[in-house]
C-alpha cells in the first residue's frame, strides 16, 4: 500500500506541472498575440538573441534550437518559415555541413524580441513565483 501511495503523489505532481505548463501556456499566448506572435515563436526568438549574445551574433543551427524549444523538427521548419516570412529570422545554409540550416535574428526580429522580453519574462515571473491554484 506504501508503493501505491508515493505513485499516487507522483503522479499528482506530474499532473500538478502539466497543468502549470498548461497556465502558462496560455497565459504567454495571451500575453503575446497582440504582438503578432505566439509563445513558441517568442521561444525562438529568445534562443536565438540568447545564441547571438553568446556566440558575438553567430546564426544558429535548427537542431540546436529544436534541442531547447521542444518542438518536432517539421514544427519548428514550419514555425521558422513563418518568423521568416514575417521578417523576424533570416535562414541560410551551414558553411560547415550543406544539409544544415541556420537561422539569425533580423533587425526587426531583435526588435521584436526586446520589446516582447519583458512582457514574457513578467508572464512567467507571476505565474512561477509563488503558489499556484
Amino acid at each position: 500500500m506504501a508503493g501505491n501511495r508515493s505513485e499516487r503523489v507522483l503522479v499528482d505532481e506530474w499532473r500538478d506541472m502539466l497543468a502549470l505548463h498548461a497556465r502558462t501556456l496560455c497565459e504567454l499566448d495571451r500575453a503575446l498575440h497582440e504582438h503578432g506572435l505566439g509563445a513558441s515563436d517568442f521561444e525562438v526568438l529568445d534562443v536565438l538573441a540568447e545564441g547571438a549574445a553568446e556566440d558575438g551574433g553567430a546564426a544558429s543551427r535548427v537542431q540546436e534550437i529544436a534541442s531547447r524549444v521542444h518542438l518536432s523538427q517539421s514544427a519548428l521548419s514550419r514555425l521558422i518559415a513563418r518568423l521568416e516570412k514575417d521578417g523576424l529570422v533570416c535562414r541560410g545554409m551551414c558553411s560547415e555541413d550543406r544539409r544544415g540550416v541556420r537561422v539569425t535574428l533580423t533587425d526587426k526580429g531583435r526588435t521584436v524580441h526586446a520589446e516582447v522580453l519583458p512582457i514574457q519574462r513578467s508572464v512567467l515571473s507571476r505565474m512561477l513565483d509563488g503558489p499556484q491554484g
